[in-house]
């Protein structure tokens, strides 16, 4: 049998990048990735092409910013932070992520359980 690691949905990409910035503090594009995937318990997977394009968007939104330092292996890399408007849609991300997995908790009970 072959196991397919899960797919990250759109809009759970960003709350999850947040957060991970929030816990860990600045981190490089990589070290975001990995800490996923080890979060995820290995079940979730990045690649550049999903996540660059996220970073540059939250870049974008003012949600995160970035620097130029130097990696562990000495290499040039761009290091990500939370900025404080990135703390604020966190919070707001957090919250709707609760509201939907409620919801979503509601179709999955049982019959007959989910109508009040």
């Amino acid at each position: 049998m072959i196991e397919r690691k899960a797919e990250v949905l759109q809009g759970t990409l960003d709350l999850i990048v947040l957060k991970t910035l929030e816990t860990m503090g600045p981190m490089h594009g990589y070290g975001i990735a990995r800490r996923i995937e080890q979060v995820s318990r290995e079940l979730l997977s990045l690649n550049q092409g999903t996540l660059y394009p996220a970073l540059l968007r939250l870049q974008q939104r003012g949600w995160i910013s970035s620097e130029w330092g130097a990696s562990e292996n000495n290499r040039k890399a761009k290091y990500y932070s939370l900025t404080r408007a990135g703390k604020k849609q966190l919070a707001a991300e957090a919250k709707n992520w609760e509201q939907i997995a409620a919801v979503i908790a509601r179709f999955l009970q049982p019959r007959g359980e989910n109508v009040r």
